[in-house]
């Protein structure tokens, strides 16, 4: 559970900042959303493959919440997998962002 909770909280943070400067779901929500689930399902579909394989094994933890979404795949797993997907949109929009803003303030025209 502890695990799950830390999770949840980075994902709160994540949803803050993208609040706060207005860089993923506040700024294009439909798309955002599509390329949130698209990524975590990606993601999703790429660990069953590999759980298939044999290369993923899970090992319980008294820090997880046991809860399984299929055979080797915890909870958390899915909830890593969102957090992953959304954080790396939040950091690249942001460092684009960020450079726009900055070449702004050099007097800059073009921020590519």
């Amino acid at each position: 559970m502890i695990y799950l909770s830390i999770l949840l909280a980075l994902i709160a943070c994540m949803v803050l900042l993208d609040a706060k400067f207005r860089l993923v779901v506040f700024a294009s929500p439909l798309a955002a959303a599509i390329s949130l689930l698209g990524g975590t399902g990606m993601f999703l579909l790429w660990d069953v493959i590999a759980i298939d394989q044999g290369i993923f094994l899970h090992r319980d933890s008294k820090l997880m919440t046991g809860i399984m979404l299929g055979d080797q795949l915890p909870l958390e797993e899915a909830f890593f997998l969102f957090f992953l997907c959304y954080q790396t949109m939040v950091l690249v929009t942001g460092y684009l962002a960020w450079r726009t803003h900055r070449a702004k303030a050099a007097g800059k025209v073009d921020a590519r």
